[in-house]
């Protein structure tokens, strides 16, 4: 075999393998192309997807997480099931201890359940669910409140001082008889998240709560074909309303009060009834309140957080130079009252000059620039309360 050959064989294989590719090729684009008009012709319609099955060393198919889920989506305060067929609106209920009740009380509320259940037309379910009580927020509460309460008795003592200096004695008698019924309010609330410290201490107090289920199909309306996915979306909200209001009417005559719950308290009882016991732990609210569910980033500009804690240093220091400020004016206001005071009096002395003798007009005159104004004010003012009551 010669060189020309050789190289018709090479050139042979090349092209060969070039129209293998050039096939592969057309096969790749004609899917995604296929794939891209299911997609865009689908507005209406969900494109469904199989579900992702993993397949395990021993040959067994391990079922996506999705097909365990019995539900769609959440959207303005409903569950969506079955494909956007099935609706659901959850009522929290709460009432009153039933064993606590008289016998009359008991049995209007049994006629009241009775009135309840001879209205509905059409079919309700009773889901209770057990959680552990958050006692974390309830303390977070209660710290927040006993802190204002201290933060106003500060405010009150402050304000004791100042009419201390000023002599108003019916002023401090009342602040002072202030302070210590927010002192009081203080050591209950004190004493109180205290209390219910040590209660949440090493042990896990359950709270109970109930729930009525209430559905709507798509069926129940008619033909909905015509209708876009938002128009049903309100069409079916209206009825599922309407159906809830009824009920929570209903179940006023039973002492049970109701409310519709939020998407985002729907999100949170679908979590704890999956997750039952991880929900102790990783509570919902936290993640959402940590924006976990964020997929990009929402944090402040750097900038922007050193001009917020600057601008927080410069009132606190401004509201500091305030009040010394105030103090100081005050000070000095007292002082130029004082000297006035005192001209007064040597000007009303000086009057009657003439009627002196010279050793007591100057005595009096040292006295005056001696004088503390205040005090002999308070002096005088103690003097007709005694004569007042000595009167009396």
């Amino acid at each position: 075999m010669d060189t020309v050959q050789v190289l018709n064989i090479i050139l042979a294989l090349v092209v060969l393998l070039i129209l293998v590719l050039a096939g592969v090729a057309i096969i790749i684009i004609f899917k995604y192309k296929s794939k891209k008009e299911q997609v865009s012709s689908g507005n209406n319609e969900p494109v469904k997807k199989a579900p992702v099955t993993q397949i395990t060393r021993d040959g067994k198919g391990i079922d996506s997480i999705y097909k365990f889920m019995e539900f769609d989506k959440i959207i303005d305060s409903m569950i969506v099931r079955k494909n956007y067929k099935q609706y659901i609106m959850v009522l929290e209920c709460k009432g009153v201890n039933y064993d606590l009740l008289s016998e009359d009380d008991k049995n209007a509320v049994e006629l009241g359940f009775i009135e309840l259940l001879n209205t509905l037309r059409f079919p309700i379910q009773l889901y209770i669910q057990t959680r552990t009580l958050n006692l974390a927020e309830i303390l977070a509460e209660y710290k927040k409140r006993t802190d204002d309460m201290q933060d106003q008795i500060n405010r009150i003592k402050y304000q004791i001082t100042q009419a201390r200096s000023k002599g108003d004695q019916e002023m401090y008698t009342r602040l002072q008889l202030e302070r210590q019924r927010r002192q009081n309010i203080l050591e209950y609330g004190q004493s109180v998240e205290e209390y219910t410290r040590r209660m949440s201490e090493g042990r896990n107090i359950l709270q109970q709560k109930t729930y009525i289920i209430i559905s709507y199909y798509t069926s129940e309306y008619g033909d909905v074909s015509k209708y876009s996915r938002e128009e049903l979306n309100d069409i079916v909200f209206s009825e599922l309303y309407t159906r809830c209001q009824t009920v929570i009417r209903a179940l006023v005559s039973a002492e049970v009060n109701g409310r519709i719950l939020s998407s985002e308290e729907l999100a949170e009882l679908l979590y704890v009834a999956y997750n039952r016991d991880e929900s102790e732990k990783l509570r919902l609210k936290n993640a959402l309140d940590a924006e976990y569910d964020r997929l990009y980033s929402t944090a402040k500009d750097v900038m922007e957080e050193k001009k917020k804690r600057l601008e927080a240093i410069i009132d606190s220091d401004a509201s500091k130079v305030a009040a010394k400020s105030i103090l100081r004016a005050d000070q000095i206001t007292k002082e130029e009252r004082q000297r006035r005071v005192k001209e007064r009096a040597k000007q009303m002395v000086n009057e009657y000059k003439n009627e002196l003798s010279r050793p007591l007009y100057e005595e009096t005159n040292r006295q005056i620039d001696n004088a503390n104004v205040d005090e002999l004010l308070n002096e005088q003012e103690n003097q007709r309360r005694v004569i007042r009551r000595n009167q009396n």
